[in-house]
This record gives structure tokens, sequence and C-alpha cells, in this order.
């Protein structure tokens, strides 16, 4: 059972990539990437590696996705 849901979760943050790089709007972009960053935590929490979930919950949901949005939000948005 634990394992259908490693892959499940494999899959969806598969999808989550994939849409990522079809969206036309960087910030769906960005917002989309953060949670595939949650999912590959919980793919780590869920491998008994808890240390790395957390770092990747902290560094690479949480710190990149902000840095990543302060960078969309400088730049210009164009209508279209």
């Amino acid at each position: 059972m634990e394992i259908v849901i490693q892959e499940a979760a494999l899959v969806f943050m598969f999808v989550l990539y994939l849409l990522a790089i079809e969206f036309r709007d960087l910030l769906y972009s960005v917002i989309l990437l953060g949670g595939a960053s949650v999912l590959l935590a919980f793919v780590f929490y869920t491998l008994q590696a808890p240390d790395i979930a957390i770092t990747q919950a902290a560094v690479g949901a949480g710190v990149s996705t902000v840095l990543f949005v302060i960078a969309v939000s400088r730049t210009r948005r164009e209508e279209g």
C-alpha cells in the first residue's frame, strides 16, 4: 500500500512539473514547482528520510519558491 502512495505522489509530481512547463504565466509555474517540491518532501518522508524531507520542504518548497516569486514580481507581465 505504501508503494502505491509513493508511486501516485511521483506521478502527480511529474504532472505538476509538466504543467509548470506548459503554463505561460510564470507565477503559476512557480506555484506548481513549489507544490511539486512539497510532494517530493512527502516522498522523502515516506522513504523514511525525515531529515531530507524537512530540508526539501524548507529549502525546496519554502525559500526557493519565495525567491522565485520575488524574481517574477520584479519582471514585466505581458497580457495576451
